[in-house]
């Protein structure tokens, strides 16, 4: 009788998480391309946030559990950053679908590529709050307890981030406008 209780609650728990996955997949797919500029890499990411946060299903599933998720993704490109301490960009073909509805406006492959270089370019800390804030649509509130950090931290690296990618991306205009 024990055992079909224990196989009970561990079924209940995998269709629980697998239901959860197959909502939080593309967004954290969109995410973890974003912070990395690799699909490849993208993927391995969110593979492995999706692992950690199956293990720790029960704790995460009583708070937030996209929210655990995103907290973990972005942890281990953190750890990736360490250990790597570069980048790589890969040609914008295969790329994940860049825009959740009505988010940052690209329409070419060519203006995706010019935004995840421009991402590429700013401090990963940078990079990390501007995808959350604005390319995730997230609040700044989400945005500080994901990247544990204080809402106004959120707000002035949200500001310069955004500055910094205005001038990349003008450099950038004017670069193409010239050819």
């Amino acid at each position: 009788m024990v055992e079909v209780i224990v196989d009970h609650t561990l079924h209940d728990r995998a269709a629980e998480f697998t239901a959860f996955m197959v909502e939080a997949e593309p967004l954290l797919n969109r995410m973890a391309w974003l912070l990395c500029g690799d699909v490849h890499r993208a993927e391995e990411l969110v593979q492995q946030a999706l692992v950690r946060t199956y293990v720790a299903w029960p704790r995460a599933r009583s708070g937030d559990p996209l929210a655990y998720a995103r907290k973990t993704l972005t942890n281990l490109r953190i750890d990736t950053w360490r250990r790597h301490r570069r980048e790589l960009l890969t040609s914008p073909e295969g790329m994940p679908e860049l825009i959740a509805a009505g988010g940052a406006g690209t329409h070419t492959h060519a203006d995706r590529d010019v935004l995840v270089r421009a991402l590429l370019q700013l401090s990963p800390r940078r990079r990390r709050v501007v995808v959350l804030r604005y390319l995730l649509d997230l609040s700044e509130r989400e945005v500080a307890d994901d990247l544990s950090i204080s809402v106004g931290t959120v707000k002035s690296t949200a500001s310069r981030g955004l500055d910094q990618l205005r001038t990349l991306l003008s450099v950038s205009t004017v670069a193409e406008e010239s050819r």
